[in-house]
C-alpha cells in the first residue's frame, strides 16, 4: 500500500485512565476507541457490572457485538438461551439477535464489547438517561425491558 492509499486514521494507544466513561448506576461503560478514531468502522468499550446486578433487559441492535470477558462471570442471554461466560470467554452476537447480560455473582464482572460497524457510542447519552430513570436492580428482582427493545 502506498502513502496515498493509507487511511487518515492514526495509530492509537489507549492508557488505562483514558476513554469516555458512562456511569449508569450499578453498571459503567468506558469507550476506548470509536467514531473518528476508528472511522466509524467499530467501537471498543469495557462494561462493568457490580455484584448481583440485573442487566439492561432483552434488546437487539443492528450492529454485531463481540464480547470478551475480562473478569468474573457474565451471565448472557443470547436469542432466548442463558449461559455463563467466565474470564477468557468470547461471545459473538450478530446484529438483530435479542440478547441481555447480567452479573449473578458476588464479585464485579467486566467484559470488552467490540461493536461493528461503529456508531453505538452515539446512543450512550440516551442510554445513560434511560438508566437514570430505570435503575438496574438486583438479580433477585425483575426489571423492565431495556433501551433499544
Amino acid at each position: 500500500m502506498n502513502m496515498a492509499e493509507r487511511s487518515p486514521r492514526k495509530p492509537l494507544v489507549v492508557r488505562p485512565t483514558q476513554g469516555r466513561r458512562y456511569d449508569m448506576g450499578r453498571m459503567r461503560a468506558i469507550f476506548r476507541a470509536d467514531g473518528q478514531e476508528t472511522d466509524s468502522r467499530y467501537s471498543i468499550s469495557e462494561w462493568w457490572l457490580e455484584p448481583r446486578t440485573r442487566g439492561p433487559g432483552t434488546h437487539a441492535h443492528p450492529d454485531d457485538h463481540i464480547f470478551y470477558v475480562l473478569k468474573g462471570t457474565v451471565s448472557l442471554q443470547i436469542d432466548g438461551e442463558w449461559t455463563d461466560a467466565t474470564r477468557g470467554c468470547y461471545a459473538v452476537i450478530p446484529g438483530g439477535v435479542p440478547h441481555d447480560f447480567e452479573n449473578r455473582d458476588v464479585e464485579e464482572c467486566g467484559f470488552i464489547s467490540i461493536n461493528t460497524p461503529g456508531g453505538f457510542e452515539e446512543d450512550m447519552p440516551g442510554i445513560v438517561e434511560w438508566f437514570a430513570e430505570n435503575p438496574l436492580g438486583d438479580v433477585a428482582a425483575t426489571s423492565p425491558s431495556g433501551p433499544g427493545t
